[in-house]
């Protein structure tokens, strides 16, 4: 019997749905007849746009430009020419400029030539990582090259590659697994090259127990120093901070960065994303997201170009079906809902789905039954800061810990009154921010 490791506290254990595309492997979609590339595709200040309408672009070639350190470059997904240049609205309500670009009819750039990262120095790599636009993929879109940088007095004992995919629905990171795992594992070795941990874990959670026995024999075969740690199902452990308890027993403290434990966590797209960088100089310029739920007619893995519309992605898989309700951009714990079918796919864009009415919109007051208390996996009162906040008391909410709620849901999924307590606690946050400044 294997042994599967868990955070202990709090969490949830809602249907994991994987069913309807796990079995699904990756399609490519059809090139659009236009691709929106909005300059805002991570965390940090939006890309500056370098490029204006009428210009031919060249896929993969530098179209905004990082505005900060804290921010990446966006690149063109395609050849073709640059139709307009608008103000877009993403999945997440980020509103920024957008270059619309039409694809060229015969698509000449690849990208076959293959470098040898192995010589470089981390350094390099770094550079290398930051140049190609590469981001987290697992929704967070910090840059990778940020993250893999190890400040002077700090040291990566374990790097973690988050293969958990604990949202329902989501099976894109599973099919890369299953599909393009010696790749991932180049992109881990990499990683590790820049950031020289003692240990190299994968973790893997229990419902894709074929995609651990694969990744094992691949580990194996290829003779790299990384261990797969079977997870239980258990949400949310693809959060980097339960994700760091489960592997390593550690609990990063209130306000601290998982590095000051001594772990870097990475996704496994973004692994994939950081091999494709390293070793064909390739940008993140597309990436593999699950099509899913009820009300979607052929729910799919699809490798579609970043900028792709999401009324084309629902096209490709069949269309939508009559009982269609709400359409959810990422998992239905995190995701945001989406009013515009044609909001464009953004590089954290690993799911889209399509779901009929699955419970009734009105709250009743709280019952004061604990269960949100119960169920929160970092320890916190979402009650009560949801109470504080409703009567504008934010600084009490802070002091209850409300910068440490990670808006993973499971407050939310067990309220038998089915408060809005996520979006409560995005209002505390931002107005605490505001009475800050």
């Amino acid at each position: 019997m294997v042994k599967l490791a868990a955070f202990k506290r709090g969490g949830v254990h809602p249907d994991d749905k994987k069913r309807l595309s796990k079995d699904k492997a990756i399609e490519v979609l059809p090139l659009p007849s236009e691709l929106v590339v909005s300059m805002s595709q991570h965390l940090g200040a939006p890309a500056t746009p370098v490029k204006k309408k009428g210009d031919e672009v060249k896929r993969g070639e530098v179209i905004g430009t990082a505005a900060s350190y804290i921010s990446a470059d966006v690149h063109s997904p395609v050849d073709g020419t640059v139709i307009d240049i608008r103000r877009v609205r993403t999945a997440a309500g980020a509103v920024a400029d957008a270059i619309v670009i039409k694809p060229a009819e015969v698509q000449t750039t690849q990208f076959n030539e293959r470098f040898d990262w192995e010589t470089e120095s981390s350094d390099e790599l770094l550079k290398t990582v930051r140049s190609m636009g590469i981001v987290g993929m697992g929704g967070a879109t910090f840059p990778t090259d940020v993250k893999l940088t190890i400040p002077m007095g700090k040291r990566a004992e374990a790097l973690i590659i988050n293969g958990v995919e604990c949202e329902p629905y989501l099976t894109s990171d599973y099919r890369l697994m299953m599909e393009r795992a010696d790749g991932l594992l180049e992109g881990v070795m990499a990683a590790a090259r820049i950031t020289s941990p003692d240990k190299i874990y994968i973790g893997i959670e229990a419902n894709k127990l074929d995609a651990a026995d694969y990744i094992e024999k691949k580990v194996s075969e290829h003779g790299y120093p990384i261990q797969v740690v079977r997870l239980r199902v258990k949400y949310p452990q693809g959060d980097e901070k339960q994700l760091i308890k489960a592997v390593l027993n550690r609990e990063v403290p209130s306000g601290k960065l998982p590095l000051d434990v001594g772990a870097v966590v990475m996704n496994a797209s973004t692994a994939y994303a950081v091999y494709e960088a390293v070793r064909f100089h390739k940008p993140l310029i597309e990436r593999i997201c699950t099509v899913s739920g009820e009300s979607v007619n052929e729910p799919k893995n699809v490798l579609a170009p970043i900028g792709t519309k999401f009324s084309d992605l629902i096209a490709f898989c069949g269309g939508e079906k009559d009982d269609l309700v709400s359409i959810v951009a990422g998992g239905p714990m995190m995701g945001f809902a989406v009013s515009d079918e044609d909001t464009p796919m953004v590089k954290g864009s690993g799911g889209l789905l399509l779901l009929p009415k699955m419970y009734e919109e009105a709250s009743f007051p709280c019952v004061l039954c604990g269960k949100c208390v119960q169920h929160c996996p970092m320890g916190l009162q979402p009650n009560l800061m949801f109470r504080n906040i409703k009567y504008g008391n934010y600084q009490v909410a802070l002091d209850l810990g409300l910068m440490d709620c990670k808006e993973c849901g499971c407050c939310a999924y067990t309220c038998p009154s089915q408060l809005p307590l996520v979006q409560g606690f995005k209002l505390g946050k931002k107005m605490a921010r505001r009475l800050k400044k």
